[in-house]
């Protein structure tokens, strides 16, 4: 089983991630931020990544840090689990509906991290958690991980369905490339390496 665990702490969070990216999709996860919790629960399941996480972090400021926190140490604990990558199939790709809302994410482990967000989401709160956190979080997943991310928002007006089309996605698109095809015979580059 390909599995990390890292751990971060810092003055405004502490943190705990252990990932197994040949799971099942269960996931333990307690952020103190309810939607959040809901949010990584669908990129487990979607992604059959056994995932347990625990973070407890600043929320009598905001959930910022805690959320941003929380892509590092994923983003990390998912390059570590990879490891080498060989036999990768290495890009993933998945467009989910979640009633009238429709996202788009489509990625490559390629070790150049970059995230292109485009989704129009109004600043809004779900529960505790600032709409505007999801591509925070995207972006310290897409740099911690190495990958190259582009998420689209398709359609939606429920601000609920838009953020969970796009983490049920995301969930569903690393699924895709982190699996490893026997097909594949080394690493899945014709440079014969993936950039560090």
């Amino acid at each position: 089983m390909r599995k990390a665990t890292v751990s971060r702490e810092t003055k405004e969070t502490r943190i705990t991630v252990s990932v197994a990216l040949d799971g099942g999709g269960a996931a333990a996860v307690s952020t103190g931020v309810g939607f959040f919790d809901h949010m990584l629960d669908h990129v487990a399941k979607h992604g059959l990544l056994d995932l347990e996480l625990t973070a407890e972090g600043d929320l009598h400021i905001d959930p910022h840090h805690t959320v941003e926190d929380v892509g590092i140490c994923l983003g990390k604990a998912v390059l570590e689990a990879v490891g080498a990558p060989v036999g990768l199939t290495r890009y993933g790709h998945a467009v989910v509906p979640m009633d009238e809302a429709l996202a788009e994410v489509a990625l490559d482990f390629s070790g150049r991290p970059f995230l292109a967000f485009d989704a129009d989401l109004p600043p809004a709160r779900l529960g505790e958690f600032d709409v505007e956190l999801a591509e925070e979080f995207l972006r310290a997943f897409a740099v911690q991980a190495r990958i190259t991310l582009h998420v689209r928002l398709l359609r939606g007006k429920n601000l609920h369905h838009c953020v969970e089309a796009i983490f049920k996605a995301l969930g569903r698109a690393l699924r895709q490339a982190l699996t490893v095809d026997p097909r594949v015979t080394g690493v899945p580059s014709t440079k014969g390496s993936i950039e560090a």
